[in-house]
């Protein structure tokens, strides 16, 4: 049961000191969950990935997708659904409620003061944080468990030319019925997903 003490800890730690999003506090959710051997670097990646394909906001899915994994991981015992779905709750609400009562509060104090210069600066010195953090998670994502995690090189060479070729029609416009339009995420997923199984799993 220690596990779920442990669980709450943490991710109310995320919650308060988890800035600029999802993405930003990625390398903080590795920190606190990959580290203590809850979960494999290879299951968090996972998780990540999940996490960005369904809906919602990532970092409370990725707090569900763990808080379900992990108790199991830890101890054998707590590996029945029930554990994992009591996991998924707690770790949630954990990641939840502080944000929950600092934007309840924060707001009412920015609204109070949004034309004073002391909060202008401080957004100011935040926002350029806020893209150092989302650049670590990209580059943290960047690891042997989503690339090469069977250290085979013609698989290595392939992960990197999808990635390269989903970056490439995500973040470029193409020619279309007489404009330029990028193509949506949520084709490249589907066409990612396809690539993958014709590679992988045939």
């Amino acid at each position: 049961m220690n596990i779920y003490l442990k669980l709450i800890w943490a991710y109310l730690k995320i919650g308060i000191f988890g800035f600029g999003g999802g993405y930003a506090m990625l390398s903080l959710v590795e920190h606190a969950v990959v580290d203590p051997g809850w979960i494999t670097e290879t299951m968090f990646t996972d998780i990540v990935a999940i996490s960005q394909m369904t809906p919602g906001p990532i970092g409370i899915n990725s707090a569900t997708y763990i808080g379900y994994v992990a108790p199991g991981q830890v101890n054998p015992a707590l590996a029945s659904p029930l554990w994992g779905i009591l996991g998924s709750l707690m770790a949630t609400l954990a990641v939840v409620l502080p944000s929950f009562f600092l934007v309840i509060y924060s707001s009412h104090f920015i609204r109070r003061h949004r034309e004073s210069g002391a909060i202008k600066a401080i957004f100011s010195g935040l926002r350029p944080v806020v893209v150092g953090l989302i650049a670590s998670a990209a580059i943290m994502l960047m690891n042997t468990a989503n690339f090469n995690p069977n250290r085979i090189t013609w698989q290595l060479v392939a992960n990197i030319i999808i990635s390269a070729v989903a970056f490439c029609l995500v973040y470029f416009k193409f020619p279309w019925r007489g404009g330029r339009r990028s193509i949506h995420p949520i084709l490249v997923i589907l066409m990612a997903g396809l690539t993958g199984y014709l590679l992988y799993g045939l």
